[in-house]
């Protein structure tokens, strides 16, 4: 926990010296994903931590797509990871870049490469090109093609360009040091043929840079002065630092890698979550149980909680997980003093009191939220036939067991006390109807004779309840099993998805839309499915339960 301590604000302290000494006036931050599928959690961490710095130090946020890899690339993902970054509050105002839009000036860089004697093409075939690179103990060898003259390299170069060439046949390679001990400085390939249709620039190009040779330039280009990369860069950082000055940027960016985030038991990976929805596993990149950041959304999942995740988890340079309890934990803080606290019963049985006027409906006041008065009060119908829950009775209970059940008194939340009289059964003993007997003097919940009662049980009135779809939700993977089998498949969890089909809620509910969240007395949090639900048939979803057993560690 010491080094954490002292590494936590890394990134600010580098800033803070940087500023100090004058090596640059105003900060730039990026965020600058690959178009190639949904962004997740983790992604969530290195965009609210660029914006956050940006904020801090009264600098700017660039977004920026890294379009340069055409056989994965889609415009739905770069949608949905604008609508992503808008939705955790990241605002990049007037700096929406892509990577295509700078593949001239690539292009020209790759050409002043070359005319520097630092960039070379190269006719190895991509084995070839691997076997010469070497081991991490032994040092590669250097390619028959290293010494071409500058005309050669240009002429060639210039070929591959014009679609002279198959994928694969030539590359564009820099020219650094084969011997080096840091394999990515071993005459990496910074250019490939690649005769693709491109997602912006449609067939305009036949090559394409490579990520290590097109990110620093990027940065460069943009005025981005601390490019933050996770700790998988730190390798590449010597590279990148080569590609800025042979490239001759006069304010060349600084490379700092942090730790990513990781969530114990869930699954971020894109190739994994692809054939989810591919074999109809999930319904889509959306779903749920996924950790997409459009499914943490759709779950019912908040900026504020997300970025309250992300601080907890802080900055460091160790590698480490979180746990998803700790996710859930920053979900039911934030939401319990914003959601209204409503009633719905999810697995019903009617409960008929007796001696109540029939056909009466009388309208009962309840809180909305008792942690946050300024949430106010609703009215609430009451009536003969309620809905509660199955659970909630029981004919023949254990000890300690203080709802209902045949003379059993009990308290109807923020209604009236009521006394168990018995139950109806179908043929197969199940029970269909509970029957009681109400106090009329206990209305709003207490007895004018002081006498007490243990339990205390929500409801719904039957002639005023709307009917809902609930989907309550576990871990996609068995925690028990692990994440993955020994073959590379996915653990999955069977009960990942219960679909609870006729649940009741009070009419309250009526006008809810798409991620409005709510408590439901003792059931968790849920919110209203932005997919499926609609005014006539609402669907909500279980972002959590009430309680966890989870507890912040101590600082």
């Amino acid at each position: 926990m010491e080094n954490e301590t002292v590494s936590k604000n890394f990134i600010e302290q580098i800033i803070e010296k940087d500023l100090a000494e004058g090596k640059y006036k105003e900060i730039c931050t990026r965020f600058p994903p690959e178009p190639n599928g949904y962004l997740h959690i983790g992604h969530a961490k290195s965009i609210l931590l660029n914006y956050g710095l940006a904020q801090k130090y009264h600098g700017k946020f660039n977004m920026r797509f890294d379009d340069t890899n055409p056989t994965k690339e889609k415009v739905e993902f770069v949608e949905s990871i604008k609508a992503d970054i808008k939705w955790l509050g990241a605002d990049w105002e007037d700096r929406l870049y892509f990577a295509s839009d700078y593949f001239g000036k690539m292009y020209e860089y790759a050409i002043k490469l070359i005319k520097k004697g630092k960039a070379y093409v190269c006719d190895l075939s991509p084995e070839e090109i691997r076997e010469y690179r070497g081991t991490l103990t032994e040092p590669g060898k250097n390619s028959p093609y290293r010494d071409r003259s500058v005309e050669e390299n240009l002429e060639l170069f210039e070929n591959m360009k014009n679609g002279k060439y198959q994928d694969g046949e030539k590359v564009l390679r820099a020219k650094i040091d084969m011997a080096s001990p840091n394999i990515n400085m071993r005459d990496p390939i910074i250019y490939r043929v690649a005769h693709m249709n491109h997602h912006r620039t449609g067939d305009t190009w036949c090559i394409y840079p490579m990520y290590d040779f097109a990110h620093p330039i990027e940065d460069a280009i943009e005025g981005v002065t601390h490019s933050i990369c996770t700790l998988e860069f730190e390798d590449h950082r010597p590279l990148y630092d080569w590609v800025v000055k042979e490239c001759e940027f006069e304010f060349p960016p600084k490379q700092i890698e942090f730790a990513k985030l990781y969530l114990t038991n869930v699954v971020t990976g894109k190739r994994y979550i692809k054939r989810l929805v591919e074999e109809g596993i999930v319904d889509g990149w959306d779903d749920p149980r996924l950790v997409s950041i459009a499914a943490l959304r759709r779950r019912g999942f908040t900026p504020e909680s997300i970025k309250m995740f992300v601080d907890l988890c802080g900055v460091s340079k160790a590698q480490s997980s979180a746990d998803y309890a700790m996710l859930e934990y920053c979900i039911r803080e934030d939401l319990k003093t914003k959601a209204p606290r409503m009633m719905a019963i999810l697995q019903p049985v009617k409960l008929v009191i007796d001696n109540y006027p029939e056909g009466q409906v009388e309208y009962l006041t309840a809180p909305n939220n008792l942690e946050n008065e300024a949430l106010g009060s609703r009215e609430v119908p009451f009536g003969r036939e309620l809905y509660i829950e199955a659970e909630d009775f029981m004919e023949e209970p254990p000890k300690k067991y203080f709802r209902l059940f045949p003379g059993n008194e009990v308290r109807l939340m923020n209604a009236y006390f009521v006394t168990c009289t018995g139950c109806e059964k179908d043929e197969n003993g199940n029970i269909t109807v509970i029957h009681a007997t109400y106090d009329p003097a206990t209305k709003g919940g207490n007895a004018p004779d002081g006498r007490k009662v243990k339990g205390t049980i929500h409801w719904v009135n039957a002639s005023t309840a709307i009917k809902a779809e609930c989907r309550l939700y576990e871990n996609i993977i068995d925690e028990s099993k692990g994440v993955y089998n020994e073959d590379g498949s996915l653990n999955l969890n069977p009960n990942s998805l219960t679909v609870v089909k006729d649940c009741y809620l009070e009419p309250n509910f009526k006008g809810a839309k798409a991620y409005d969240s709510f408590q439901f007395v003792r059931n968790g949090f849920f919110c209203v499915d932005s997919k499926d639900s609609t005014d006539e048939n609402l669907v909500f979803n279980r972002i959590v339960s009430l309680k966890s057993s989870f507890k912040l560690p101590k600082a």
